[in-house]
C-alpha cells in the first residue's frame, strides 16, 4: 500500500507537505498541490477510509434500514427497483450504502440507532419496516440524518408514492366501466393502507357509489394465499362484486387462482385491479389492470433529499415529497353496458 512517506520521497517534499497538498491546505502553492496529487494518482495512493472519516467526520456511507414482513429482502418485487434507484444515485454522488441487519443478523443484538452509530453512517433510509417499532422511533428521534419512504414522521422527511390519486383514479377507472359492485381486499394497517382506503370510500362516496361491509377485507400486502381465501369470501357471498381490488399485484395472482379455480373468466364473469405495476403483470394474460408506481423517482429523490440533508442539514426543507404514479388500464376489467345502453344496442 502506497503511504504518505512514499510520496514525499518521489517528490522531494516533506511527509507533512504532502499531507497539506492532498487535504487542499491554502499553505501549500497550487503547482506544488497538482505535482503531488498527480504522483500521488500515479502510484496509486488511496487515502484510509477510516482515517478520512475521523478528519472530516464523515463517512460517505449511508444506511438502510429495509425489514418488509414477508422477509422477501431485495426479492420484494417494488422495492427491489425502490432500492436500486437509490443505491444508483447514492453512488453517482460519493456515498456507499449499507443495510443495517435486522432480525437474527444483528450485531451483538445492537439496536438500529446503535447499529447506525457503531457504522458511522452519515444518514439512513428508512423503507417497509414496521414504523410502530420502538427502535425505529429511536432512530428516526436520532440527531441522525433520515428519510422515509412511504410514511410520515413528524420533522423528518418523507417520500411518498399519491396513493390519494392513485386509489382514485382506479376507482374512477372501474366505474367509467359500469361496475357499481366493487369490493377491495386491502392491505393491512398502515399509513400506505389507510390512504388507499380512504380515497377508495370518498371516491365512491363522490360516486353515489354504496360498499357493503362484506366487500371489504383486510389481508397481508405480497399474500397471494390470503388473497385466495379472501377472494373465495367474496365469491361465495349472496350478492358478490362485479370487480375486487387487491392490495398489490402479487396478491392478485392469488385472486386470479381463485377465480379460474371455480371455472370462472377474467374479465368476463369477474373483473380484478391490482396495484404497483410490477413487471411481472406485463406477462400474464389477461394483462392486469393496476397503478404503476414511480419506484425510479421515489429511490432517487429519496437519495437526493437525504444527501441535501447530509450536506446542507440547516438549509434543507423538511418535507413531504409526494410522487404520482399512473394507471395501467390493461385488459382485467370488464366494461357493464347500463340498461339503456344495453337496450340501445338490441335495437341497433
Amino acid at each position: 500500500m502506497v503511504s504518505l512517506k512514499d510520496i514525499s520521497k518521489a517528490c522531494g517534499v516533506s511527509v507533512a507537505t504532502v499531507s497539506k497538498a492532498l487535504n487542499d491546505h491554502s499553505d501549500i502553492g497550487k503547482d506544488t498541490k497538482e505535482r503531488i496529487r498527480e504522483v500521488a494518482e500515479q502510484l496509486g495512493y488511496r487515502p484510509n477510509a477510516a482515517a478520512q472519516a475521523l478528519k472530516t467526520n464523515r463517512s460517505n456511507n449511508i444506511g438502510v434500514l429495509f425489514v418488509d414482513e414477508a422477509n422477501s429482502g431485495l426479492t420484494h418485487d417494488y422495492f427491489n427497483h425502490v432500492l436500486d434507484s437509490f443505491k444508483r444515485t447514492a453512488e453517482e454522488n460519493g456515498f456507499d450504502i449499507t443495510f443495517i441487519n435486522g432480525g437474527k443478523a444483528r450485531i451483538n443484538n445492537m439496536s438500529y440507532l446503535s447499529h447506525a452509530i457503531y457504522r458511522g453512517f452519515d444518514g439512513v433510509m428508512i423503507a417497509c419496516v414496521d414504523f410502530s417499532d420502538p427502535e425505529v422511533d429511536e432512530l428516526v428521534k436520532s440527531n441522525i440524518p433520515v428519510v422515509t419512504i412511504d410514511h410520515l414522521f413528524y420533522n423528518r422527511i418523507a417520500v411518498v408514492s399519491d396513493n390519494v390519486s392513485g386509489m382514485k383514479e382506479l376507482v374512477k377507472y372501474v366505474y367509467d366501466m359500469g361496475h357499481r359492485k366493487i369490493a377491495y381486499i386491502h392491505g393491512m394497517e398502515s399509513s400506505v393502507t389507510q390512504s388507499r382506503l380512504s380515497s377508495f370510500y370518498k371516491t365512491l362516496q363522490d360516486l353515489d357509489v354504496e360498499v357493503p361491509d362484506e366487500y371489504v377485507i383486510a389481508s397481508p400486502y405480497r399474500d397471494s394465499e390470503s388473497a385466495f381465501v379472501a377472494t373465495n369470501k367474496l365469491l361465495n357471498l349472496p350478492d358478490p362484486p362485479t370487480v375486487i381490488f387487491y392490495p398489490d399485484d402479487v396478491a392478485s395472482f392469488g385472486g386470479i387462482n381463485a377465480i379460474r379455480q371455480r371455472g370462472l373468466c377474467i374479465p368476463e364473469d369477474v373483473s380484478i385491479v391490482g396495484y404497483d405495476g410490477i413487471e411481472l403483470v406485463g406477462r400474464i394474460s389477461p394483462k392486469l389492470t393496476t397503478v404503476v408506481q414511480d419506484t425510479e423517482k421515489i429511490g432517487r429523490m429519496a437519495a437526493m433529499k437525504l444527501i441535501d440533508l447530509i450536506n446542507n442539514p440547516k438549509g434543507t426543507l423538511i418535507e413531504q415529497i409526494v410522487v404520482g404514479g399512473k394507471l395501467e388500464e390493461g385488459q382485467t376489467v370488464k366494461k357493464i353496458l347500463s340498461r339503456e345502453q344495453a337496450k340501445e344496442r338490441k335495437i341497433v
